[in-house]
């Protein structure tokens, strides 16, 4: 997909169209396509902006932000929960892994390894 152009040239179509100026003189001047003059000016004809329109790209989320601030919720009430129980409690359809990049993303701290303490007298394998 091309890069869209720039809303100086989308507004300079639109003023040229407005005063009159065929699309192909302007698609010359502006060293574009017509093609990209007739979509300009039909768009600012049919809800009045310019406007190039957002672009969606990449995977929609599989968590909602609402589910995610939940989880978070939950992380403050129950520090100690794992993820796995996490996903378990709010039925979530990702891994333990993505969950995990998730939350760090939102800041939360999380914990390399669990550590349990030992007796002073007990031998480790």
């Amino acid at each position: 997909m091309a890069k869209p152009i720039s809303n100086d040239k989308r507004e300079t179509i639109v003023k040229h169209m407005q005063a009159g100026e065929s699309k192909e003189d302007i698609a010359r001047w502006l060293l574009i396509h017509i093609r990209t003059v007739t979509r300009v000016w039909n768009k600012y004809n049919t809800t009045g902006s310019y406007e190039p329109n957002p672009h969606k790209r990449g995977r929609k989320p599989l968590v909602t932000s609402e589910t995610i601030d939940a989880v978070v919720a939950k992380i403050k009430e129950v520090p100690d929960i794992t993820l796995l129980e996490l996903i378990d409690e709010f039925d979530l359809p990702i891994s333990e892994s993505a969950l995990c990049r998730r939350l760090i993303s939102l800041g939360l701290p999380y914990k390399k390894r669990h550590f349990i303490q030992m007796d002073k007298n007990e031998k480790m394998l």
